[in-house]
């Protein structure tokens, strides 16, 4: 079940997105940033920040009452903005992470919102791929990675973003 995320659901979703993109945990799951970055993947306080945004929600997917994975939706004007999607470790490659993307092009569409982009660290190639394989097309462009802050994590090497994007309009 796919459901919006509240001020309570903080705490679990830091240690569901911790687990899933830094430290050893997150090493049993393919889309691991452990080896590109150390330090914080996000934090207590700006995931709380982003749940009240205006515009902007945390969704999370829960199987018996069990948090499994989220997907962070930003409402824009022309585009939905799609981050954090994140899976439990264990629990990736087997539909979680298809599902929010769905759910994402569902709202999207409620919301009459034609374009879904996303950014995704260059490297990541298999990250890359997968969401190529589920319509997403690389833009060409680029954007910096927050080099020198430590909200996002400490990198280990250059990184840079690409910008992907999903056409939600059948003619294109």
């Amino acid at each position: 079940m796919i459901t919006k995320a509240t001020n309570e659901d903080v705490e679990i979703l830091h240690k569901l997105v911790h687990s899933a993109y830094r430290g050893e945990s997150s090493k049993r799951g393919w889309t691991s940033e452990a080896d590109l970055l150390g330090g914080i993947r996000t934090t207590e306080k700006s995931l709380l920040e982003t749940i009240q945004t205006t515009k902007t929600s945390i969704f999370k997917f829960e199987e018996n009452d069990k948090l499994l994975g989220c997907v962070t939706l930003v409402e824009k004007e022309n585009s939905l903005y799609l981050g954090m999607l994140t899976v439990s470790p264990d629990l990736q490659g087997g539909g979680i992470g298809k599902k929010l993307l769905t759910f994402a092009e569902i709202f999207a569409q409620e919301k009459n919102i034609p374009t879904i982009e996303m950014t995704v660290i260059s490297v990541r190639s298999e990250l890359i791929a997968w969401y190529e394989r589920n319509g997403y097309k690389k833009t060409g462009e680029t954007k910096p990675f927050p080099m020198n802050d430590p909200n996002f994590g400490e990198p280990k090497q250059f990184l840079e973003f690409v910008v992907m994007e999903k056409s939600l309009v059948n003619n294109e």
